[in-house]
């Protein structure tokens, strides 16, 4: 199932999306239409915390009631939001090889960009890319970001004043489920609700400054609605092997990059396991898997402008569309 949070006039709802039928299903009125009113189905957190039952209820739910139209609604006639408006927890892993080596060249480009130093581009450029750091390998790398600043689809980011450089970020994630602690990995897929796609927009230039202080990503990423997920979240059986699929950006329409969700360090169950050691993971928590490899305008050289529409799409799952405005 693809399952959204959405907002129908004044109510705030969550459904199954129709993708053919570009429609949305309203779970809660099914229940009460089927005499079975049901508070699982009061927001997506609600459901994540009902269990796989009240998941296996909505999929009868959608089956018994399907030829019922009343129950539906055009996508065009709502707002979709967040899938998990307010994630409990938010984290994102560094999971490519690629984006972890090309990163770090990018930041000294922009750097020296900024000096007008035409030599210093040079000398990066020619550099040869080296190899993974090994602390890569020897465990999961994420930090922990802004859980309230998370928007959805179609939303207008607001680029933040302090910053001239702004970028995109193609990652996808995973919500989890069932609250748990010291997981192992061969276990972590009871902890997965779903995967969804993740766009972590970026201030490149107040990030390239506090990275000096080694602590990790601040107001480089948290500002209001830089956190855009959407636009939905697909549940495991509909996904497969969730290493295999198809990435894209395009900004205006024009494709940037492409790439794979293969090639991930850890896999999500193992950064589940590394997660969860002596720390309680919590349903409805979001773990990003990092950018892909050229997923960014940091590897590019090639960043965002004024009103600059960007869609991300992840096979299996479907497209993440935004728009940057400069505040000023």
């Amino acid at each position: 199932m693809k399952l959204a949070t959405y907002r129908s006039g004044d109510a705030v709802k969550i459904g199954v999306v129709n993708v053919a039928e570009n429609t949305v299903f309203d779970l809660a009125a099914a229940a009460a239409r089927a005499g079975k009113p049901n508070l699982a189905y009061a927001s997506m957190l609600a459901l994540i915390d009902a269990g796989d039952r009240a998941l296996d209820d909505a999929r009868s739910l959608v089956e018994s009631h399907r030829s019922d139209k009343s129950l539906s609604i055009g996508l065009g006639a709502v707002e979709l939001l967040a899938p998990v408006p307010e994630p409990r927890q938010m984290r994102d892993a560094m999971s490519f090889p690629i984006h972890i080596l090309q990163a770090p060249r990018g930041q000294r480009r922009l750097a020296a960009r900024a000096a007008n130093n035409e030599a210093e581009l040079a000398r990066i450029d020619a550099e040869p890319l080296g190899e993974l750091p090994e602390v890569y390998r020897k465990q999961p790398i994420f930090y922990i970001t802004n859980r309230f600043s998370v928007r959805g689809p179609n939303t207008t980011v607001q680029w933040p004043r302090y910053s001239k450089v702004m970028d995109y970020e193609l990652e996808y994630g995973i919500v989890t489920k069932n609250k748990g602690a010291n997981i192992k990995a061969a276990d972590a897929q009871n902890h997965i609700f779903g995967y969804t796609i993740f766009n972590d927009f970026s201030a490149r230039d107040a990030q390239r400054i506090e990275m000096e202080g080694r602590l990790g990503p601040a107001k480089g990423k948290s500002f209001d609605g830089g956190n855009v997920i959407g636009p939905w979240i697909v549940t495991p059986d509909e996904i497969g092997d969730p290493y295999k699929l198809k990435m894209e950006v395009r900004v205006n329409g024009k494709l940037r990059s492409e790439g794979k969700t293969d090639g991930m360090l850890f896999s999500f169950e193992q950064i589940i396991e590394h997660v969860s050691k002596d720390e309680t993971l919590m349903p409805g928590e979001f773990i990003g898997s990092g950018t892909v490899g050229n997923g960014c305008g940091l590897e590019l050289g090639w960043y965002l402008e004024h009103n600059d529409e960007i869609e991300l799409e992840v096979e299996k799952i479907g497209v993440l569309r935004n728009k940057v405005v400069r505040q000023d």
